[in-house]
């Protein structure tokens, strides 16, 4: 089994067909979904999606490009939108430094607003993180030193620094279909050193489908091939790195029921 640990399946490529993107994701193995929230004022509309598939499960947060959008957005918010039984996870948030859409005093003002909520809520905090390696790592340092909190880099293409880390203080990291690019050797030699417990996959659908699918819309499914690769990259069997991956899944997002 495998588990694609971040999709927005609430995005509207995915209306038309949803309920075979779903169908064609389980007979592909997956036995569980989070699709990541990106804006809180959209939160009703992802919780819905949630609420309509027993093996889909959601998150609560802001992407960093809209952290100036809802300032207003605060812990406290997302802890109350957090007790609801199919939210599993905080985030996406964190640091943007590539496109730059909302001031950078917003976004960690607002990164930080989601690190208390994961604290406090024992939730996993899903990361984003882009050309933002420094301030991103200061910054879970600082915040861990105030007290840990679950948490994994997800559509990991940092560097080595920021990976190496990030494990230190107990983080996750995640790969999508990047992994599989030709041009992402560098990223595939990271992958395989990195320690069995801390890693997982994704396909951030509909974004970053994977090589035998590049240039389409991602969705949930193609995790498979983004394993293949991860698998190879580290030289062992897919089985094992299914097996591993879909363990730390349910090491880190706690709150989801393993399948019957």
């Amino acid at each position: 089994m495998l588990i694609d640990s971040h999709c927005h399946l609430d995005f509207p490529e995915f209306a038309p067909e949803l309920e075979a993107v779903i169908g064609r994701a389980r007979a592909a193995g997956l036995g569980r979904m989070v699709t990541i929230s990106t804006r809180v004022k959209k939160q009703e509309q992802i919780r819905a999606l949630a609420e309509t598939y027993g093996d889909v499960f959601c998150s609560v947060g802001t992407h960093p490009h809209y952290a100036d959008q809802e300032s207003e957005i605060g812990t406290k918010e997302l802890l109350d939108y957090a007790r609801h039984p199919k939210v599993v996870a905080i985030g996406e948030a964190g640091l943007d430094y590539f496109r730059n859409t909302a001031p950078r005093d917003a976004q960690e003002k607002s990164f930080r607003a989601h690190i208390a909520a994961a604290r406090q809520s024992g939730l996993p905090l899903v990361i984003h993180s882009r050309e933002a390696d420094d301030d991103m790592a200061n910054i879970l340092e600082e915040e861990t030193g105030k007290g840990a909190f679950p948490a994994v880099l997800h559509c990991f293409t940092g560097g080595r620094d920021l990976a190496t880390r990030a494990i230190k203080l107990g983080l996750y990291i995640s790969f999508t279909g990047i992994l599989t690019f030709k041009p992402s050797q560098s990223l595939r030699d990271l992958a395989a050193e990195l320690p069995a417990d801390r890693i997982m996959v994704e396909t951030d659908a509909p974004y970053l489908a994977p090589g035998p699918y590049r240039g389409k819309r991602c969705e949930p499914a193609y995790v498979v091939e983004t394993a293949k690769v991860l698998a190879q990259a580290r030289g062992v069997s897919f089985d094992q790195v299914a097996s591993e991956t879909t363990h730390n899944f349910f090491r880190l997002f706690s709150k989801v029921p393993r399948p019957a």
